[in-house]
């Protein structure tokens, strides 16, 4: 009897010991999405509801390998980054993809934790504006995020719009900007691509949730790996988000509540 085959994604990012983020929130949303999920580890982080404790990065040659592992056996769909930490990890994975100009990536340019740890290096904006905008087919910042990318602060849903253009002029093919560092009792959301401005409004819901970003660029590169059209994956993956928001719960002893991504299957 023939074997099953289900698409495959894989994320490209650090550990969380805590579970609510990074490798361990992606293998869970790829999960989530009948994806099967594949991981090359860039870092290991020792981390909890309350903050970071340590960060280890991994060797590039090592790194690689497992990219190299994954990509040599597996027919991946989609790729997601996530916590790249240093340039020498950003400019190691932007030699292995850049290889692959058809596999669509997913870059989140993760830079700092929810608790406010830093997790990436001064100079690793830097890399990532270089290195790999120019090889995502989707760039997902938050405005913090996207401050740092561009060098200008964003305090507007105007200065939203005109932020997303001057990433896709830096390179990316297309971009959502996530706007819930704005004030205001909604929370919007902008896609910018080639087919032009969407935006995506949701309420905001109170507390402090930790994963938000990592499952949501995942859930969009499941929904690329299954085929799907980038703004129908940016829009199943924003309410995947919203529904596991909705089933959070507080694991630690820490205030920050983790998805819930088997209340939020599609």
């Amino acid at each position: 009897m023939p074997t099953r085959r289900i698409p495959t994604a894989l994320t490209i990012a650090g550990s969380d010991s805590g579970g609510g983020a990074g490798i361990q929130a992606d293998l869970h949303t790829f999960a989530a999405f009948g994806v099967h999920g594949t991981s090359a580890i860039t870092a290991l982080t020792a981390q909890h509801t309350r903050g970071v404790e340590a960060i280890h990065t991994a060797p590039t040659a090592f790194l690689h390998a497992q990219i190299e592992a994954v990509l040599g056996d597996f027919r991946v769909g989609a790729v997601k980054l996530g916590m790249l930490a240093t340039p020498a990890i950003a400019q190691a994975v932007a030699g292995a993809l850049a290889t692959r100009p058809r596999l669509p990536v997913v870059l989140d340019p993760v830079l700092v934790a929810t608790t406010g740890a830093r997790l990436g290096t001064q100079s690793l904006v830097a890399s990532l504006r270089r290195r790999l905008l120019p090889l995502a087919t989707l760039v997902t910042p938050n405005i913090p995020e996207a401050e740092a990318l561009l060098g200008r602060r964003i305090a507007s849903r105007d200065a939203m719009l005109e932020a997303a253009h001057a990433l896709r002029e830096a390179g990316a093919r297309a971009v959502l900007l996530k706007g819930g560092h704005l004030r205001g009792a909604e929370v919007a959301d902008l896609l910018l691509g080639a087919g032009g401005e969407h935006w995506f409004q949701q309420r905001r819901r109170r507390g402090e949730f930790h994963g938000t970003g990592c499952s949501l660029s995942a859930a969009i590169a499941a929904g690329l790996a299954l085929g799907r059209p980038l703004d129908d994956a940016v829009e199943a993956a924003i309410g995947f988000v919203q529904r596991a928001i909705a089933a959070g719960y507080r694991p630690g002893r820490g205030a920050l509540q983790v998805l819930d991504f088997t209340a939020a299957a599609p």
